[in-house]
């Protein structure tokens, strides 16, 4: 006849059916923002049994209440093991835990934006199936955190972080078939046990007493830790702005007021750092006056409530929640093996803190950092070049990112780092989208990146065929959006062909608030294509060492407001094809050291300095339609050197 658990105050139900596994004993272990975690010891009459039909298969252990009702622990199979045969059973193993066990076992590198923490966990949750969870127990406000990175780290260890730092905890209820984790963010998100709201304290040596449902011992202590805890933080949009924070807790021992500090608190605005330091506080002192305690009830559980009474120190008799717990379950022996001493169904070793103590679970789950710099993508919305905000910070995709579709989306707001950044003032160089960047992260922090540089790549080679030309050194730009023209500012270091290069796309334009000085050891040449237009609001000097010469293809203008001067040292010369007119609102004065000649035609006349000499054709008297003819002056006019052409500038193909 097959062993049935009927009739039993502790038992097992299990995916194989009722009695196929059969529970010995059980040691569990549960906690405020802890996994449980169960050690099952089995029987079985079937040799059968394999691996795939347990692993990640759920379980529930049935404890009968002497009030009436159950208590239930529930989990899944992590682990299962054959170990060894007792008379006709064979004896096994398990590992039970809790459904949030198995974000463990999966890893990710993903971005969150502009969700708050509660919100983001439940995104985190989404693809488990198996996932049971209540957040009607969380009472505070929880604002969208606008970036939050999980990177290189199990989902189990990314929502355990999140929960701490935000002074979120949680707890398993267990029904039959099931399991439920409860978030909770206050002491008023607990009720008592069902059954269990008070508890007596009755000290006992004998085991008769301690098998009733009291509480049998009792330690009660504390210990010392830091009274205030500070934190410091920075907002480059608010640069002036203190963001330093305290938050003190006061004891009544000696020493209480050392101060804890840290930097950065990873805040922006004071009220988040304050809550921020009140949660660390408060997860120090969570163990002031912690209660380390015995008893057989077998109701208690980590997250509930109960008041302990008749405690011979008054003081000790008020309301405290379990925080933790590890028990010891029995069940009677399936073999006979002789007069031996029974065991308890249930035992309990549990601690508790009192009411006024606020519970916020300590930071052990560690943030990743992030080991070195990295690159990444720049990009941006659809159709753009470039895609910046205010500050020039860019977005960008980073290689580890699944999720993001490579665009406005895919990050925060990354700054920039420049080589100058002054008031209104300084470098700037924006990364265009597609470039390859190098992001650094503030403290190894993934939620904090700052690109530090941009790197070239195969599809982004550098503006100059390498090594060909590896002594180059430039800064060269593309028009946007489209590109076709481009700016650059050049050096060529090669021995004997050094060169400094200057190309604008389309303008260049300079302005001199004072003096522009320039010295050229050899030749100036300059070509404009169109016009030159030059305006010099005081004097303008020009000095010529050698021969000047220009050449004006239409016409030629000198204009002078007040007095004009031509001189020449040995001949000046005036030629004009058709008509030279001279014209003075008053006078006109030719004045010469020998002679004068005045020419027209065959019809001369000459003034000497003792005598005017002229042609014998006959001078009539000019009209006025003749005044003109006899103001051109006839004189020899030397030839005019053609101008040199000058040399044309660096196309930048070189």
């Amino acid at each position: 006849m097959a062993t049935t658990q009927n009739q039993r105050e502790i038992s097992i139900d299990c995916v194989l059916g009722a009695n196929v596994l059969l529970l010995r004993r059980m040691r569990a272990g549960e906690g405020l923002s802890q996994l449980s975690e169960y050690e099952l010891e089995l029987y079985s009459e079937r040799a059968d049994l394999q691996l795939d039909q347990l692993l990640a298969t759920l379980v529930t252990v049935k404890v009968d209440l002497p009030k009436g009702g159950q208590r239930y622990f529930n989990g899944f199979i992590t682990r299962f093991a054959l170990t060894g045969r007792q008379g006709r059973f064979l004896t096994y193993q398990a590992t039970v835990r809790p459904w949030l066990w198995f974000l463990t076992r999966s890893s990710d590198c993903r971005i969150f934006q502009e969700k708050s923490v509660p919100d983001i966990i439940k995104a985190v949750f989404a693809p488990y199936a198996i996932a049971d969870f209540d957040t009607a127990g969380l009472s505070a406000a929880y604002k969208p955190v606008p970036y939050c990175v999980q990177y290189r780290e199990t989902d189990f260890n990314f929502v355990s972080r999140l929960m701490e730092r935000e002074g979120i905890y949680y707890y398993f209820k267990s029904v039959a078939g099931r399991h439920t984790m409860v978030l909770a963010d206050s002491y008023a998100a607990h009720r008592p046990a069902p059954g269990y709201a008070s508890l007596l304290f009755m000290p006992a040596a004998d085991h008769a007493m301690r098998e009733s449902e009291v509480v049998y011992e009792w330690h009660m202590g504390g210990g010392i830790e830091s009274g205030v805890q500070s934190l410091q933080d920075f907002d480059f949009e608010k640069p002036s702005a203190n963001l330093l924070v305290k938050s003190s807790m006061a004891r009544g021992y000696a020493q209480s007021r050392h101060e804890s500090f840290d930097y950065p608190g990873n805040y922006t605005e004071r009220a988040a750092g304050e809550a921020y330091a009140r949660h660390r506080l408060d997860a120090r002192h969570a163990s002031y006056q912690r209660v380390q305690a015995a008893t057989r009830a077998r109701g208690l559980f980590p997250g509930s409530l109960f008041k302990l009474t008749e405690h011979p120190r008054g003081d000790q008799n008020r309301e405290y929640l379990v925080i933790g717990a590890q028990y010891a379950l029995a069940s009677d022996t399936y073999e006979p093996t002789g007069p031996a001493e029974a065991e308890p169904v249930l035992s309990c070793a549990f601690t508790a803190i009192a009411r006024q103590t606020e519970f916020r679970p300590p930071s052990v789950a560690r943030k990743p950092v992030v080991q070195g710099p990295q690159t990444a993508i720049v990009v941006g919305k659809a159709g753009e070049e470039i895609w910046t905000d205010k500050y020039g910070r860019i977005k960008v995709q980073f290689h580890w990112d699944r999720i993001g579709k490579e665009d406005e989306m895919s990050s925060c707001w990354v700054r920039v780092a420049q080589g100058w950044a002054g008031k209104r003032w300084g470098a700037m160089f924006l990364p265009r989208i597609g470039q390859e960047v190098v992001v650094s992260f503030l403290e190894g922090d993934p939620d904090r990146p700052l690109v530090t540089g941009a790197v070239y790549n195969a599809d982004h080679m550098p503006p100059y065929p390498l090594p060909a030309q590896a002594t180059r050194s430039a800064i060269k730009s593309n028009s946007s959006v489209g590109g076709g023209a481009y700016n650059e500012l050049r050096f060529e270091d090669k021995k004997g062909a050094e060169q400094f290069y200057l190309h604008a796309g389309r303008d260049l334009e300079q302005r001199v608030r004072r003096d522009a000085l320039a010295w050229i050891g050899g030749d100036r040449h300059a070509m404009v294509v169109k016009d030159s237009f030059e305006e010099v609001g005081g004097d303008r000097h020009l000095k010529v060492g050698g021969d000047r010469i220009e050449v004006a293809e239409g016409s030629a203008s000198h204009s002078a407001t007040m007095n004009m001067a031509l001189k020449g040292g040995l001949k000046a010369a005036l030629h004009a094809g058709q008509t030279v007119h001279i014209k003075a609102g008053m006078n006109v004065v030719i004045e010469a050291g020998a002679n004068i000649t005045l020419k027209a035609g065959a019809a001369f006349l000459s003034i000497g300095p003792a005598v005017i000499v002229g042609s014998t054709i006959p001078i009539p008297m000019p009209s006025a339609s003749t005044v003109v003819n006899a103001a051109v002056l006839a004189a020899t006019v030397p030839p005019a050197a053609p101008p040199t052409a000058p040399q044309e500038a660096d196309d930048g193909k070189k």
